[in-house]
């Protein structure tokens, strides 16, 4: 076979440090827009971003060629860079760690959906919450003492 293909698809979720709500109206917004901005400048494709005033979700497809711990240190530094210039916040800072879920092709839609309604969904849970959801339903090991 000539080609390489893939369907690489990650649900990615990060929050600002110590999960300050640094994020409101308008701002939430342009965020979103840029970090989609650069993930496609990154030559990865969004899908979609979400998120409320103290995190964000992206939705992203990458190609095997990305390395995802290079592609997030690139995402999270650039976009820190805008944050505190467009909030003329110098103290501004991501979060260090962030999850990475891969979603299937057939999940896609689903996935999109629920990040296009992370305000609605954050009246009735914490992030704690959807966090610790997110890593059991990804059977993802962790320790309780290393999340917060």
């Amino acid at each position: 076979m000539p080609s390489t293909h893939s369907s690489l698809h990650y649900h990615i979720v990060f929050s600002s440090k110590d999960r300050e709500p640094w994020f409101h109206g308008e701002m939430i917004t342009d965020l979103h827009a840029y970090l989609g901005g650069v993930v496609n400048g990154l030559d990865g494709h969004s899908h979609i971003n979400g998120g409320v005033s103290d995190h964000v979700h992206l939705l992203v497809g990458l190609k095997p060629i990305h390395r995802l711990s290079d592609f997030m240190s690139e995402l999270k530094s650039v976009s820190s860079s805008w944050v505190k210039k467009r909030l003329r916040a110098p103290a501004f800072r991501w979060q260090e760690g962030y999850g990475a879920f891969t979603v299937g092709a057939p999940e896609l839609g689903k996935v999109r959906e629920y990040i296009a309604n992370q305000a609605e969904h954050h009246r009735k849970k914490t992030f704690q919450e959807e966090y610790v959801t997110m890593l059991n339903r990804g059977m993802v090991e962790y320790k309780e003492e290393h999340l917060w």
